[in-house]
C-alpha cells in the first residue's frame, strides 16, 4: 500500500504487509530476540515497498523521473543507536535490505547526531520531539536520488527526521519504505 507519509507532506511511504499479531511476532523475534534468519521472511515483504515506491515515483513524476530503476536509487536505512546495535549484534535496517535486494548496497549515510531515548512507549508527539534534530546525512548525497527504508512505521517520526536530514544536504527522497505500518488506532493508545 502506498499513502503519503503525512498528509502536509505528499512524500509516498510504501508498506507491503499489515501489522497484525503475526507480523508484530515475526518483527520482534528479528529485532529483539537475535533470530536473524527471519530476515529472509520479511526481506520479500521490503523488496514489495521498495518495488511500489520505484513505481510510484516513476508514474507521479511524468517524465523527469520516468526512467528510475531500483538500481539508481540510493537505498538509505534508518540507523540503530548504539545501543540497539550493540544488543542485537547488527544492523537490522541494512540486513532486512540485503535479503530483499541481495544486488543493492544499502548507502549507510544517516548517523545520529545525539542520543535519543528509545521509542517504545512515546506516544505520538513524544516521539516527534525526540527525534527532532537528531540525525544527519553525508554531505555526499548532495542531489543523490533516494529511499529511506526502515522496517516498521509507527508515528512516522523516525521516517521524517530521516527525510529531513536528508533534504538539509540536497538529497532528493522520493519516498519511504517499510514492511508495515502500525495501525493509527493501536498508535493513539500509547
Amino acid at each position: 500500500m502506498v499513502t503519503p507519509l503525512t498528509p502536509s507532506d505528499a512524500l509516498p511511504l510504501a508498506t507491503a504487509a499489515e501489522y497484525d499479531t503475526r507480523m508484530q511476532q515475526l518483527i520482534d523475534s528479528f529485532k529483539e530476540r537475535g533470530r536473524a534468519d527471519v530476515a529472509s521472511v520479511l526481506g520479500p515483504l521490503l523488496r514489495k515497498s521498495i518495488a511500489a515506491v520505484v513505481q510510484s515515483a516513476a508514474t507521479d513524476s511524468a517524465g523527469a523521473a520516468g526512467d528510475l530503476t531500483a538500481g539508481s536509487i540510493a537505498l538509505i536505512p534508518v540507523p540503530s543507536s548504539r545501543s540497539a546495535r550493540a544488543r542485537r549484534g547488527y544492523e537490522h535496517v541494512p540486513l532486512l535490505l540485503e535479503r530483499a535486494m541481495p544486488d543493492a548496497r544499502p548507502v549507510r549515510a544517516l548517523t545520529h547526531a545525539r542520543r535519543i531515548r528509545d521509542q517504545a512507549g512515546l506516544g505520538v508527539s513524544a516521539r516527534e520531539e525526540n527525534l527532532a534534530g537528531s540525525m544527519r546525512a553525508h554531505e555526499s548525497l548532495d542531489g543523490v536520488t533516494c529511499i529511506v527504508v526502515d522496517d516498521v512505521v509507527t508515528t512516522g517520526a523516525t521516517l521524517r527526521e530521516a527525510v529531513r536530514a536528508l533534504r538539509a544536504v540536497g538529497a532528493v527522497p522520493i519516498g519511504a519504505a517499510a514492511i508495515a505500518r502500525v495501525p493509527r488506532r493501536i498508535v493513539a493508545q500509547t
